[in-house]
């Protein structure tokens, strides 16, 4: 998955959705890690979003994925905060739709929600915050503590259109043009969406940290 230096840590992945995987996989090329997914691991959770931020979400994930894993555990959770709409759907963004929900359905209700505002007023960003988990009976992970979690946050701003435009991304990116720009994030080179979008911020804060750490040899890991 990613470039390895000799005998990498093994850092578990905690998501299942293979948008995030494929993001994740190129933000974290090159580093001294060995990215496990957790099919690999033979771990099956599905693990409930019960915070009300973001930052609690991706610390439940991680923990729990960590504690069934053995492995450290990065998570993630991110979503769309619209002004227009109080914030939502916020830390729902992902099951913002009445079942069966899909990105199709999450979008549709969106822009439903949105057509009577002015363009001037549907100003958005899209918010990430990552967290890196390591379980108690693992040693420390580019500086975390055993039983401890670090974060990672990044945030894009932006405007939501009126239709979908973009056949690349996921989620809500076929909506969202960056400010700055008048492409959305379905319509960006990888590349591109990486290096502007919130994940991306957040984990290349992440990959600074790691970059830090274990580089430096397995004493730092």
């Amino acid at each position: 998955m990613c470039g390895m230096a000799a005998s990498p840590r093994r850092l578990l992945i905690a998501t299942q959705n293979r948008g995030k995987v494929r993001e994740l996989e190129r933000m974290l090329e090159g580093l001294p890690v060995e990215l496990v997914l957790p099919v690999d691991a033979g771990v099956a959770l599905e693990v409930e979003e019960t915070g009300a931020t973001f930052e609690a979400n991706a610390e439940l994930k991680a923990r729990a994925f960590a504690a069934a894993s053995g492995l450290p555990t990065l998570a993630d959770d991110s979503g769309l905060v619209v002004d227009a709409l109080d914030g939502r759907p916020g830390v729902h963004s992902a099951r913002y739709a009445e079942p069966p929900r899909s990105d199709r359905r999450n979008l549709e209700k969106l822009l439903a929600e949105l057509r009577n505002v002015p363009d001037g007023r549907r100003t958005a960003r899209f918010v990430c915050v990552a967290a890196l988990a390591v379980p108690p009976t693992a040693p420390a992970f580019a500086g975390v503590e055993p039983g401890a979690v670090a974060f990672f946050r990044g945030t894009c701003e932006g405007r939501i259109i009126r239709e979908p435009r973009g056949a690349d991304g996921f989620g809500y990116d076929p909506v969202f043009v960056p400010d700055g720009l008048e492409r959305t994030f379905a319509e960006l080179p990888a590349a591109e969406k990486d290096a502007r979008s919130h994940r991306g911020r957040a984990i290349d804060a992440l990959r600074r940290r790691l970059f830090a750490r274990l580089a430096t040899g397995p004493a730092e890991a």
